[in-house]
């Protein structure tokens, strides 16, 4: 049952806890630098302790934008969650728990109920999946956190999502289960759309170890007629889960007018991940190429008219070089007298 007062400090709590860190924007919430709100009420963890600010005499608890939970497979962890009503009226709230995952555009979203197959379900709030919180209140719902014997090590990423009248809001859990942590991914699909001042690098990233990555990228450029600028190493803002991938696009202003490019794109991470990709790519003013083009088709098509009709001329009139003088007594002298291939050009023999 959910707690109707401020929280007292658990000394039975299991679950790390951290002061600061990057809030992902949930696609079922609708805010907030804390963890999520919603019309009329607002669902967020209980707030830490802080032992070193207690000694200072200082208030012994800070806010926390989401779960952080660490254990071994078979191990149960505890923590809680504070739903506070602000509205006039009585609000009934449903918790639950989800599996987390990225869009393709690298967004930190939750999956429903019946899609939910992983540590979504490792999340119980017991009798309290339903909570009535009067108004001007505050309740604090405990729920525990049974990660199963065999679980593999690594970020499993989940969610407490609070529901009312058909809108969600979510508070994200990280979720990490002990043992070895492998960071590793890889770049792919990698292409260059638009040019100019416009273009754009876009790739794929696949995370291919058993840990959430923070990617930085930085672009590497060779053009055939000389260095093309590229771009330096800078943060991407998404964060990648594991097993998943994220379809991004990078601007590259520098891309040049006129060359042909070979593109190199270099991703690293925390934890030791390195990957490249790589592609290649032409940049040609169409504009400037397409009217110097038919230009230069209009002369061609002038200087082949006038090869053609200097041998009709000379077909009919039965040659003028050397060679073509009358022909011997007796002889029969064809009316027309095909001209060899060589004298398209006036060459002598």
């Amino acid at each position: 049952m959910p707690v109707l007062h401020s929280p007292r400090r658990s000394g039975g709590l299991l679950l790390a806890t951290v002061a600061a860190a990057i809030v992902a924007a949930l696609p079922c919430a609708v805010a907030a630098p804390a963890a999520a709100d919603g019309p009329g009420w607002t669902a967020e963890p209980v707030a830490g302790s802080a032992p070193a600010a207690a000694k200072a005499g200082a208030r012994p608890y800070f806010a926390r934008p989401f779960f952080y939970a660490a254990g071994n497979s078979g191990t149960v962890l505890e923590d809680r969650l504070a739903l506070a009503n602000t509205s006039d009226q009585e609000h009934t709230i449903t918790l639950r728990g989800a599996d987390a995952y990225n869009t393709a555009a690298g967004a930190f979203a939750v999956r429903s109920a019946k899609e939910s197959t992983g540590a979504g379900l490792w999340i119980s709030f017991g009798a309290a999946t339903t909570v009535k919180v009067p108004a001007h209140t505050r309740a604090v719902v405990p729920f525990t956190v049974t990660v199963p014997p065999g679980s593999p090590p690594g970020d499993h990423p989940a969610a407490v999502v609070a529901t009312e009248s058909g809108r969600e809001v979510g508070v994200r859990v990280h979720l990490r289960v002990g043992g070895p942590a492998l960071a590793a991914l890889t770049v792919e699909d990698v292409a260059v759309r638009g040019k100019g001042a416009t273009a754009r690098v876009a790739y794929t990233l696949v995370n291919r170890g058993n840990v959430a990555l923070a990617p930085e990228l930085a672009i590497s450029a060779d053009g055939a007629l000389g260095k093309v600028a590229g771009r330096s190493v800078r943060a991407l803002p998404v964060e990648v889960l594991p097993g998943q991938r994220v379809e991004l696009t990078e601007p590259w202003p520098g891309a040049p007018v006129f060359d042909r490019v070979a593109l190199t794109l270099t991703v690293t991470a925390p934890g030791g991940a390195r990957a490249t990709g790589s592609t290649s790519a032409w940049f040609v003013p169409w504009g400037i190429a397409g009217t110097t083009g038919l230009g230069v088709l209009g002369l061609g098509g002038v200087a082949t008219a006038s090869l053609l009709l200097v041998r009709k001329r000379r077909i009919r009139s039965g040659g003028s070089g050397p060679g073509t003088g009358p022909a011997p007594h007796g002889s029969a002298v064809p009316e027309e007298a095909p001209a060899p291939e060589h004298e398209l050009t006036g060459a002598p023999r």
